[in-house]
């Protein structure tokens, strides 16, 4: 299933991420600013609630993850845009899929605004030094979730991402 085309990014200034505070599961005020993992990637993954397609992705991830993070190291933090009518769903959610990521809710878009994300699915991958080396729109069952794997080892190892 195709959403849009990809909007693929790799530039030699590449972008860090914004400082915008979202909210924990629990209701604490979190900085984007303090989204670390060591040194390793982080895959930064926009969905929502309503998203059927970023649930399917998130669910299909969580299959993969423990793999990926003894590759890697990888931390996968999901960002749902739910506004706040729909955020109470957000929980219950995550709790029956068992989720081993770190959600944060980002209730008035201003995260979802400074990372120019029009639409979800949209993931980011964050190297190292917190820049923004990859990101993609677009949800495919077929390989999709493939291709972040591979994107995730590169950077790992410090490579580009194609």
């Amino acid at each position: 299933m195709i959403f849009m085309a990809s909007a693929f990014r790799f530039d030699d200034a590449l972008p860090k991420v914004p400082a915008v505070n979202v909210k924990s599961l629990d209701g604490k005020v979190i900085s984007t600013a303090d989204f670390k993992n060591d040194g390793k990637p982080i895959i930064i993954d926009f969905w929502a609630t309503w998203c059927a397609p970023c649930k399917k992705e998130l669910n299909e991830i969580a299959e993969v993850y423990p793999d990926w993070q003894k590759e890697s190291g990888v931390k996968l933090i999901a960002i749902s845009i739910d506004d706040e009518r729909n955020s109470m769903k957000v929980k219950p959610y995550v709790e029956s899929k068992d989720w081993d990521y770190e959600v944060y809710l980002d209730e008035n878009q201003d995260f979802k605004r400074a990372m120019n994300v029009n639409n979800v699915p949209h993931v980011f991958v964050v190297n190292a030094n917190n820049e923004i080396v990859w990101q993609t729109n677009v949800y495919t069952e077929n390989g999709g979730v493939e291709k972040l794997h591979d994107v995730v080892n590169k950077v790992a190892k410090g490579e580009k991402p194609e």
